[in-house]
């Protein structure tokens, strides 16, 4: 493959899943590590991307980068709605188990399936949970389901996200533990761990991992070796990861050193 047509992939790659790693962009077109180092050296010369450690970001992409709600929602639906059906396997007990569920579009996938019957296991037919969630838009889909009870955090909600944030929400939260939280989060990176690009949602992040007996991050693989502004956890922190795709392997080797289960969604 030429170097012309390897840039043109790099770029799509970069537009539709927000980062690209060195080791993927090698496995992908079937080259050494060098040579992708090269082609992103170029790529960052002529403006087209930034450089961070292990791969690149688009040019445009900052530690505060976030975009709207209903922008993120459309973007890897599919890759989402696997992570979610495979999250499902970590739900608490069917009668009486508790569950904090995080802001975001990929937490949000997960509530959509709690709604669906079909996907309810026909063994425990009379399931009923209590959920604590942030999120309005969680909350608002699963207030009128009948196997879920839920509680939404006050706070000040971020328009961006429909998140509850601030001193009422994370206070709450230090009063609360269930059995298990599953857990959005921006970038998820070897050195820096999880991370966000809001102060008051990453505190507030901080508090849901600490409410959680069991904690799982779901993110989509297009997080993985990306970092934003604000640390809200280290990979010790974690439990389980749910993505879509394999990490790179500096990531995988440090999930691997936290004693973090990696679970690649089918």
């Amino acid at each position: 493959m030429l170097a012309a047509e390897r840039h043109g992939r790099v770029r799509a790659l970069l537009t539709q899943d927000g980062s690209v790693s060195v080791q993927q962009l090698a496995d992908t077109f079937a080259v050494t590590r060098e040579t992708v180092r090269r082609d992103l050296d170029q790529l960052e010369a002529e403006g087209a991307l930034r450089r961070i450690h292990g791969g690149a970001v688009p040019a445009a992409s900052a530690s505060r980068t976030e975009a709207p709600l209903q922008e993120r929602q459309s973007r890897r639906a599919e890759e989402k709605r696997r992570i979610a059906r495979a999250a499902l396997a970590y739900l608490p007990p069917a009668e009486g188990g508790s569950m904090i569920i995080d802001a975001g579009t990929t937490t949000e996938a997960l509530a959509e399936l709690l709604t669906a019957p079909a996907e309810r296991s026909a063994e425990d037919p009379e399931e009923h949970r209590f959920l604590i969630t942030n999120a309005v838009p969680i909350a608002a889909k699963l207030s009128s389901s009948p196997s879920v009870d839920v509680e939404i955090l006050g706070g000040s909600i971020r328009g961006i996200t429909g998140a509850a944030v601030g001193v009422q929400t994370t206070a709450a939260l230090r009063r609360r533990r269930a059995d298990v939280v599953f857990l959005g989060t921006n970038g998820v990176e070897a050195g820096f761990g999880l991370s966000t690009p809001d102060t008051q949602e990453a505190a507030v992040k901080t508090e849901l991992l600490e409410a959680g007996r069991q904690r799982v991050v779901l993110a989509d693989s297009s997080k993985l070796g990306r970092s934003s502004l604000v640390q809200f956890a280290r990979l010790e922190d974690i439990d389980v990861l749910i993505t879509d795709a394999a990490p790179p392997a500096s990531l995988a080797d440090a999930l691997a050193e936290a004693e973090v289960s990696v679970v690649v969604a089918p």
